[in-house]
């Protein structure tokens, strides 16, 4: 394939500016033209059209290139002008001496020119050697004289400006014209398109290749030469393989002009320049590059002339990096760290900008100084301000070559780490597996116990036991403590709040997992191999809580620390089995008990935890929990692990209120350290409290954030259900229900199924399969959810309320038997740990299913989820009591009328997934269990006050909010009016935004308000 050409585009005013004075020059018009730009812009192309133009006009043309390799050669290019001349004068103009005055063959060309013009032409005139540039100027003095034009190219500034260049007046009467060549514009780089493949290129295409090329004509042509040898065509798919070749065209035009500058100051300027151009002065960086005999403004001129530099704000500037790279890459490596080494020292020494020293200090080798390390981990926090975690984590693993102290080396490993979790958490684990074998208990230290705090919240199960094992092997034996009447650990009365009296638990008898008479959601109790082993390797903690904690008084600074991190691994290795059992693990030491000291805030934290999954104590478990952000007197730094397991306690004892302060200074915490995976956890626990207290809206934003701190992508398989399931609870109480429904439907990695918080996410797909109508999946997936749940030892209502809505849905499924079975227990449970949220809901749910005393029973979940912090609950509650008393006072007014009022008007609310169906049975009859296919079509009958409730609605929205009000599920309406899903759901969420409503629940509100009730 021949090489592509290319005219001269987009450059009609200097054809036209030489045209006119080569028409000049046959009429005896002498002339001066300096063509000027950056390399490649086309100046010897046009100089070399120029020549053939005067040639075909009859013009005598002398003809001269000078070259970085003729720069010292004394008459280089006057012998290339005068060789056609006079071939004999060429040789001596090497040959003999240089006589003062003397211009070797100047009157012999001017003579010769008197009977026929002539034009000079001269490429790179920025080469000239010192006697080649007299001549000329000796002879553009006389050019008034004489019908010679000189013609001559440049790039940037030449090394000496000539002097017959425009503002001198050394040329007199001739013409004089300087033509600054600009860049091709975006059209003159379509047309080359156009030219080089005989068809426009896509728009897309046309404006990558006058980015990358910045319009150079030169490289534009030399691109799509390449690119049209290789095959490709001007399409906006091909912009990736554009940009490659882009790079290494660029790239080889600096390696000719690196080879062309010859000049070691120059060399060594043009360095320095690549190193730290961008950061320090000029003036600065001539410093950096040695003492030199060449002044400062003469290496400016040969760095504008060899095209590799720009000037951006008065100083010179490497193009690119592509050039900065080809730079640097003739320089050895140990040159090359040694001057970025000098570049930092320099810069530090200024007080230039940190994070302009922490660049230079990635490539250099190591310094050895304080400030080093000191201005990289400066660099790591800008970074990770600015959100550049891959260029925070190069600063800190720089930071690591200098030498350091072995305390400073582990901090910096930890603080690595806590990056490189989201970033490489393969090589976050292996860091912090260093950390926990090399890291030995010490004052002030607590590093092991951080380090697998960390792992654990990486999904890193393992370390938590072999650090353990580690702890045993080097640690003395702690003593026990002294313990209460009863034997119970103590409480420090600092762990206390103030306004808390000192209460004393009525003794109780050791649970193992599960209290007594709890059953399973098949109505058995779970056998021992489906008990955690947690459960089973201890005793749950001794009823009372005494006055004050009693710490060892024999152990010294180093024996305390010791036990303190014995106990804080101990528990971790606890939340590490309870998160995911490993129990075909040889490699390890099985799971301990918990220790007794919770004077340990890492201990009252676990501590909380594993009462409140278990449903009992609440007033201990409130006080552990509030315990876990007690510094201890040791002066260890707290864990995080334990205090969101504290956090997610008051969570479970409806002290949210609490736990949302405490959430929010952990998270400050998280914030100041730069720990982006606690802070995406921290941020998932505080969405599940907003779901909890009816804040969708809240929650969305938090997952959000967490999911921006930590993507799904890069999060441990054990805690996606746990994310997910918050995912899908959020999407459905904002309304997002198809949202929801994919992401029910998100493969999960097999190890996702191995962890703890498997039931959150079967427990929120219970939830969605509920809101879909379709009751039997509902009941399997919270059925699946309560065995889940049991299997690890969480029996409290309050984690999961899996039993009253399996319950809600056995009861639509007619079978009244298991609903009542499961309602009973989990009221039972409730009642026995005592808070609201969990009690409320157990009140309301088994008014739902059970006809017995079921206005006392709406009644009392009224008066229970008032105290409580949720309100949904509370609002469904009160809608099913004003219903239910409605209902009430028809059937006494039905009866009072006589025998021959039998049946009721159906003007109660129609079955839906949480009423019972009341309208149309027989008075005395218990009410029959609702079908789980509807049969018959239903009237959708709008209220009474028909203008006031569906102002502003289509007659298609009024007649789908009718039904919805009337308790049918989306599929059931979408039966009805004979449409899909999908349109009811677009229907219904028009209807909630025109009303300004939220859901349903409102809706039937609304609807009950409008009809008088």
């Amino acid at each position: 394939m021949p090489p592509i050409e290319l005219p001269l585009l987009e450059r009609d005013r200097e054809l036209a500016a030489l045209s006119a004075v080569i028409g000049e020059l046959r009429s005896g018009r002498p002339a001066v033209v300096t063509v000027t730009g950056e390399p490649g812009l086309g100046q010897n192309d046009l100089l070399r059209w120029a020549a053939a133009y005067a040639t075909d006009a009859g013009l005598r043309v002398l003809s001269a290139h000078a070259t970085p390799a003729e720069h010292e050669v004394r008459y280089g290019v006057v012998a290339q002008l005068l060789a056609e001349e006079n071939r004999a004068l060429a040789p001596r103009l090497f040959l003999t001496e240089e006589q003062p005055g003397g211009l070797p063959g100047l009157n012999g060309l001017l003579n010769a020119v008197r009977d026929r013009p002539t034009l000079l032409v001269v490429r790179d005139t920025q080469w000239l050697d010192p006697a080649s540039l007299r001549w000329l100027e000796a002879l553009a003095r006389r050019l008034p004289r004489a019908p010679v034009a000189l013609l001559t190219s440049t790039t940037g500034t030449a090394l000496t400006r000539p002097e017959w260049s425009v503002g001198t007046p050394l040329t007199g009467l001739a013409t004089t014209i300087e033509l600054a060549l600009p860049p091709l514009t975006s059209s003159g780089t379509a047309t080359a398109v156009l030219r080089a493949f005989g068809a426009p290129g896509d728009p897309a295409f046309t404006e990558a290749l006058a980015g990358a090329t910045r319009g150079i004509p030169a490289v534009v042509h030399d691109v799509l030469d390449r690119f049209a040898r290789a095959g490709h065509s001007p399409r906006a798919d091909r912009i990736d393989p554009l940009r490659t070749l882009t790079a290494e065209v660029v790239g080889d035009h600096a390696t000719r002009a690196l080879g062309d500058l010859r000049d070691p100051a120059a060399v060594d300027a043009l360095r320095a320049l690549a190193v730290c151009g961008d950061l320090l002065d000029f003036p600065l960086v001539c410093t950096l590059a040695g003492p030199h005999s060449v002044s400062e403004s003469r290496l400016r001129a040969a760095l504008t002339a060899s095209g590799l530099t720009t000037v951006r704000d008065g100083h010179p500037r490497v193009q690119d990096a592509v050039v900065r790279a080809r730079v640097l890459q003739e320089m050895s490596p140990a040159d090359r760290a040694e001057l970025y080494a000098r570049a930092a020292g320099l810069a530090q020494r200024v007080a230039a900008d940190d994070q302009g020293i922490a660049d230079l200090l990635l490539l250099a080798r190591p310094v050895g100084d304080p400030w080093a390390v000191d201005t990289l981990r400066r660099g790591f926090t800008s970074a990770l301000r600015g959100g550049r975690r891959d260029l925070a984590v190069a600063y800190l693993a720089r930071a690591l070559d200098e030498p350091l102290t072995a305390e400073d080396r582990a901090r910096i490993e930890f603080q690595l780490a806590s990056v490189e979790m989201v970033t490489a958490p393969a090589a976050a684990e292996r860091r912090l597996g260093g950390l926990i074998r090399a890291t030995r208990p010490g004052p002030g230290a607590g590093l092991r116990a951080r380090a697998t705090d960390l792992c654990l919240l990486g999904g890193d199960t393992r370390a938590a036991r072999h650090a353990l094992a580690g702890a045993i092997d080097s640690a003395p034996a702690a003593p026990e403590p002294r313990r209460g009447t009863t034997g119970a650990p103590a409480v420090p009365p600092e762990a206390e709040p103030p306004a808390t009296p000192r209460t004393h638990l009525v003794p109780h008898r050791p649970y193992a997992g599960t209290p007594p008479g709890a059953t399973g959601p098949d109505g058995r109790r779970p056998t021992a191999p489906d008990l955690p082993r947690t459960s089973r390797a201890h005793d749950a903690p001794h009823s009372s809580v005494p006055e004050a904690a009693v710490r060892p008084e024999a152990a010294g600074p180093d024996e305390d620390h010791a036990v303190a991190e014995r106990h804080e691994l101990t528990v971790l290795c606890r939340v590490a089995s309870f998160l995911r059992h490993d129990d075909a693990d040889l490699d390890v030491l099985p799971v301990p008990a918990l220790p007794d000291a919770v004077h340990n805030p890492a201990v009252a934290g676990v501590w909380a935890w594993e009462h409140g999954v278990a449903g009992v104590h609440r007033e201990e478990v409130r006080r552990l929990a509030r315990s876990a952000f007690v510094p201890a007197a040791t002066g260890r730094p707290l864990l995080v692990v334990p205090r969101l397991l504290g956090c997610r306690a008051l969570l479970l004892t409806d002290d949210g209120e609490e736990a949302e302060n405490h959430l929010g200074a952990l998270l400050d915490e998280s914030h100041r350290e730069r720990a982006a995976i606690s802070v995406a956890h921290i941020l998932t626990v505080r969405a599940e409290l907003h779901i909890r207290h009816g804040r969708p809206d809240a929650a969305a934003r938090d997952l959000a954030a967490a999911e921006a701190e930590l993507p799904w992508d890069r999060l441990h398989p054990i805690f996606l259900p746990y994310w997910l399931a918050l995912s899908m609870v959020t999407d459905l109480q904002n309304g997002h229900t198809e949202r929801a429904r994919e992401t029910a439907a998100r493969p999960l990695p097999p190890l996702a199924h191995e962890s703890a918080t498997t039931a959150q996410l079967l427990f929120a797909r219970g939830v969605l399969a509920r809101v879909d109508d379709e009751p039997h999946q509902a009941r399997e997936h919270f059925r699946a959810c309560g065995r889940w749940l049991l299997r690890h030892g969480c029996v409290n209502p309050a984690v999961q309320p899996w039993r009253s809505l399996a319950a809600e849905a056995a009861h639509t499924l007619g079978d009244t038997e298991e609903a009542g079975r499961l309602v009973h227990e989990e009221v039972r449970l409730a009642r026995r740990w005592g808070a609201a949220s969990p009690l409320g809901r157990a009140q309301l749910s088994l008014a739902v299913v059970t006809e017995e005393n079921r206005v006392e029973n709406l009644r009392a979940a009224v008066t229970t989820l008032s105290a409580a912090p949720a309100r949904t609950a509370y609002t469904r509650a009160v809608i099913e009591l004003a219903a239910a008393e409605r209902e009430e006072n028809e059937r006494r007014t039905a009866v009072a009328l006589g025998p021959t009022a039998t049946v009721l008007p159906p003007v109660g609310p129609p079955p839906g997934p949480h009423v019972p169906s009341v309208a149309t049975r027989p008075l005395g009859r218990p009410p029959a269990p609702r079908p789980a296919v509807l049969t018959g079509r239903r009237t959708a009958k709008a209220p009474g006050h028909e203008a006031a409730v569906w102002h502003g609605l289509t007659a298609v929205e009024r007649e789908t909010a009718a039904l919805a009000a009337q308790g049918l599920g989306n599929r059931d309406i979408a039966a009805e009016l004979a449409v899909t899903t999908r349109a009811v759901e677009l229907r219904l969420s028009g209807v909630y935004r025109k009303l300004r409503i939220r859901g349903r629940e409102e809706l039937r509100a609304l609807v009950q308000e409008a009809e008088g009730s």
